[in-house]
C-alpha cells in the first residue's frame, strides 16, 4: 500500500512539473536610479544615545541604486521571485553639538562621515486574483533578509550598528493596460507593527517593446524603520527615480 501510495503521489508531482514546465515563463528584471534622503533619525542606543539626521546634522549625498529581481510565473498566475536590492548611502558634516553614539561621543566641531547600509534581499510569491486583458492584480507575501549598518567616523575613531534580521511583508502588484502598448505599475511590499514599519513601493509608467521586452520609468519610495525601546531607534526615508527593464524568457 505504501509503494502505491508513493509512485501515485511521484506520478502526480511529475505530471504537474511537467505541466508547469509547459504553462511557466521566466523572467529576469533590471531597475536603478539616483536615491535621495528624504530623512534619516538615528539613536543608539535609542534611551541613552544621540538623536541624530543622516541628513540635516550629516548632510547625506545622492547614492545610486541597483536591484535585480529573477522569477517564475506558473500558469499566469502563481509567481515565485528573488530580488536582490543593495543600498549605501554616504555623508559628512560638521556637528554643531556633542553626538553619542553606539558608546562613542563625537565632540561638537568635528568632522563626520557616516555611512548606512541596507541591504536587502527577498523571496516573494504573487498569487494574480485579477487576471484581464487590460487589469492585472497580484497579492502575495514576501520574507525579507534585512543587512544593516549605520556607522559614524571622524578623525578620532567610529563606530557602528550592524543589524541581520528576517521580516514578513505582503506583496502586492497592480498593472492597469490603459492606452497599449502603455500601461500603470504599482508594485511594492509593505507591513507595519506597534514595533516599527517598512514600506518599499514603485509608481511606474511601463512601455511593452513587445511581449517579452519591457520598459518603465518610475518614482520609487522606501521609508520603515524601527523603535526597539532602548536598543536601537531609526527611522529613514528614500526617494528612488528609477528605469527598468524586464525580460522574459
Amino acid at each position: 500500500m505504501k509503494n502505491q501510495m508513493f509512485a501515485f503521489v511521484a506520478v502526480c508531482a511529475f505530471f504537474f512539473l511537467a505541466s508547469a514546465t509547459v504553462h511557466a515563463q521566466a523572467f529576469i528584471d533590471e531597475e536603478g536610479g539616483p536615491v535621495f534622503t528624504g530623512y534619516n533619525d538615528v539613536a543608539i542606543p535609542a534611551d541613552s544615545g544621540t538623536t541624530i539626521s543622516l541628513k540635516d546634522d550629516i548632510e547625506s549625498d545622492p547614492a545610486r541604486a541597483l536591484r535585480i529581481r529573477v522569477g517564475y510565473t506558473i500558469f499566469d498566475r502563481h509567481t515565485l521571485s528573488v530580488l536582490i536590492a543593495p543600498l549605501t548611502v554616504y555623508g559628512s558634516g560638521t556637528l554643531d553639538r556633542d553626538v553619542t553614539y553606539q558608546g562613542k561621543t563625537f565632540a561638537a566641531g568635528s568632522s563626520v562621515r557616516s555611512v548606512y547600509r541596507f541591504d536587502s534581499y527577498r523571496l516573494t510569491w504573487r498569487y494574480a486574483i485579477v487576471d484581464t486583458d487590460d487589469l492585472k492584480l497580484s497579492l502575495g507575501l514576501t520574507g525579507k533578509i534585512r543587512s544593516a549598518d549605520i556607522a559614524l567616523m571622524d578623525d578620532t575613531g567610529s563606530a557602528h550598528r550592524s543589524n541581520l534580521g528576517v521580516v514578513p511583508l505582503v506583496s502586492f502588484s497592480l498593472r492597469w493596460d490603459f492606452a497599449d502598448p502603455f500601461s500603470l505599475l504599482v508594485d511594492g511590499d509593505a507591513l507595519a507593527s506597534p514595533y516599527g514599519r517598512a514600506e518599499d513601493a514603485l509608481v511606474a509608467v511601463q512601455y511593452a517593446a513587445s511581449d517579452r521586452v519591457s520598459w518603465r520609468l518610475g518614482y520609487r519610495i522606501l521609508e520603515g524603520g524601527s523603535d526597539g525601546g532602548g536598543d536601537v531607534y531609526t527611522f529613514a526615508l528614500f526617494n528612488f527615480l528609477v528605469a527598468g527593464l524586464t525580460v522574459a524568457f
